[in-house]
């Protein structure tokens, strides 16, 4: 037998904590949020906490991982299944219209609301949501810029504005719903935000044949 002392077990569901600490950092934000608050969401004392998800700070990185994963991929997956940029990305925000106004969560996306305003403190927080927000707009830009490059959008086209653009939309929309937009009008503003794209390039016509 060995010598060595085992820990006592937990009296708690991981899996099911974390998701109690995602909807309350989701709910209340980063700053917003306490140990104790957090300790009450999830039915657990703060040694508990501790020793399961390490600090607040840790906790909220894990908490955010997982939020990406679960409520996040459809921006990714409209990226990876769509043929081309107008579709992907007009997808991604008609879906946004949608996850962001779930009955049964809170409204918005964690990643462009978890931190608005907040303090020096809390600074390598914010970077960590920044980094996550730009990578989005990077993804935008990437595919528009394989659009221009195969004729399916204009040369003059502006892939980087463009890019902001749809990140611009898609953090308003998350705002406008912890505001209390309703789902039809997030769809509304997706549609209205398809249309600011340039148009698509007509064929194009073949060259006079020689003598002609």
């Amino acid at each position: 037998m060995s010598g060595r002392q085992r820990g006592r077990p937990r009296s708690f569901d991981r899996e099911t904590a974390l998701e109690k600490a995602l909807r309350a950092f989701w709910e209340h934000g980063y700053e917003g949020t306490s140990v104790a608050d957090l300790t009450r969401a999830m039915g657990i004392g703060a040694p508990s906490l501790y020793a399961a998800f390490g600090d607040k700070k840790t906790l909220f990185e894990e908490a955010t991982e997982r939020y990406v994963r679960q409520y996040g991929g459809f921006v990714g997956r409209a990226m990876v299944e769509e043929p081309t940029a107008r579709a992907a990305i007009g997808r991604a925000l008609r879906e946004a219209a949608v996850e962001y106004t779930e009955p049964d969560r809170p409204a918005g996306c964690l990643v462009i609301s978890a931190l608005t305003t907040y303090s020096e403190s809390v600074e390598e927080v914010a970077e960590g949501l920044r980094v996550m927000r730009r990578h989005n707009v990077a993804a935008f830009e990437e595919r528009i810029r394989r659009d221009i490059d195969a004729g399916l959008l204009p040369a003059s086209t502006d892939a980087a504005a463009l890019a902001r653009f749809a990140g611009a939309v898609m953090q308003g929309m998350s705002q406008q719903s912890r505001d209390g937009a309703s789902r039809e009008e997030l769809a509304a503003v997706a549609e209205a935000s398809m249309r600011c794209w340039p148009a698509e390039p007509g064929p194009r016509e073949a060259p006079e044949a020689p003598g002609a």
